[in-house]
């Protein structure tokens, strides 16, 4: 990646992602990259990779406690983008 590339990559980020969003999406892209899109299944596999929920919760992942915490999450980028604008 050029620096230009690595400076631009988060520019409509309000705010850094915490260490649990991190890892959620890592662990998201790794799922998606082997083809899965069932909720359910991804939730399975979140599950069995022992994910932590960036909200702190500790029930078990489900396709809804995923789409949970998803909405949580953009909920709470879009705020600080509200408030900080871009470049964070």
């Amino acid at each position: 990646m050029s620096d230009l590339h690595a400076r631009l990559k988060n520019q409509s980020r309000g705010r850094v992602l915490t260490a649990e969003e991190e890892a959620l999406a890592d662990a998201l892209e790794a799922i998606f990259r082997t083809g899965e899109q069932d909720f359910e299944e991804v939730a399975r596999a979140l599950e069995r990779a022992r994910v932590k929920q960036p909200s702190g919760i500790s029930e078990p992942w489900t396709a809804a406690v995923l789409e949970q915490e998803l909405a949580s999450i953009n909920a709470s980028l879009d705020a600080a983008y509200a408030e900080h604008g871009i470049g964070a």
